[in-house]
């Protein structure tokens, strides 16, 4: 459900494994895979994969686990799309950046469907219809739920390292907090995480301290247990992913309004109501919001 680059990679892998799979998503994605199948481009091969896709939500019917992969921004209202058409007991796997999606589809889907909350680690891009780019990682972090050890079975056997965390929490915050780190940097200068940080006489890199305090003080007063290894996980970014741009990047370039409230936006609101400053956070916000405002836009 969200067909964009983190669904389709995924979807790729499990449909190339034997797996059912069917993406959903807008009308020129799904005419293009339905027409040859999903272009599946990696370091190593371009092929293309078939699979089933749809427009309808109604595709959903029928299926075991969901992927959930729609903006942040789409949370509430994509759940209450799916709910109609959701077996009994299918597993809704959250995979989206920010920390709360998981208890936002929740509120919707109520507990007629398990929602488990999944960390993804995968660099991807959309250059196209129909057309994923892989360039990095592909691995899982999920919450538990009835169907968590099948899917930490089936997964890896799909090319899919998959972990079950009784601390999926901590692994979001940790994710999100490399996301502070780079996503708005990368968007506003529409280079990658490699760049970036081989810009030595910028100030980049005190700067990237700079907003990984802000937002481990956040966490900390948010009762967040981080990894002991924060912040060689956020400088080991870019040399997993040195090609990556951000995936607010990514939206920046195509005039698409971007998941930035989710992001530095989040820490910024949990710092407001916890009595955390986070001005370089804000900053960036700010940043990225005058970004995305059409430039025809009236003031007021």
């Amino acid at each position: 459900m969200g067909a964009g680059a983190v669904g389709c990679y995924f979807g790729a892998m499990l449909a190339r494994a034997g797996h059912h799979v069917t993406l959903i998503g807008r009308q020129a994605h799904v005419e293009a895979v339905l027409k040859r199948g999903l272009r599946f481009q990696t370091a190593t091969e371009d092929v293309f994969v078939p699979m089933t896709a749809s427009t309808d939500v109604g595709a959903v019917q029928g299926a075991d686990v969901v992927l959930f992969c729609v903006k942040s921004t789409d949370t509430e209202s994509a759940a209450r799309q799916l709910q109609p058409h959701l077996s009994p007991g299918a597993l809704v796997l959250t995979l989206q950046n920010g920390v709360d999606n998981d208890e936002r589809a929740r509120s919707v889907l109520g507990e007629q469907n398990p929602v488990a909350a999944a960390v993804v680690y995968v660099a991807t891009a959309m250059p196209g219809p129909g057309h994923v780019r892989h360039f990095g990682r592909g691995e899982l972090v999920i919450a538990p739920s009835p169907l968590s050890d099948l899917v930490a079975l089936q997964f890896p056997a799909a090319g899919i390292p998959t972990q079950i965390s009784d601390n999926v929490r901590g692994a979001l915050w940790a994710k999100l907090i490399i996301n502070c780190a780079y996503n708005a940097l990368s968007a506003l200068t529409q280079m990658s995480y490699g760049w970036l940080v081989d810009q030595k006489t910028s100030g980049v890199n005190p700067l990237i301290d700079e907003i990984v305090a802000e937002c481990m003080a956040v966490a900390r007063a948010d009762g967040v247990q981080l990894p002991d290894n924060m912040l060689d996980m956020v400088h080991g970014l870019p040399q997993t992913m040195p090609g990556q741009l951000s995936s607010t990047a990514q939206d920046l370039a195509r005039d698409k309004q971007t998941e930035i409230d989710h992001l530095n936006g989040y820490v910024v609101a949990r710092g407001t109501a916890l009595g955390i400053a986070t001005p370089v956070n804000n900053t960036l916000l700010v940043l990225v919001r005058l970004a995305q405002t059409p430039r025809g836009a009236a003031a007021h």
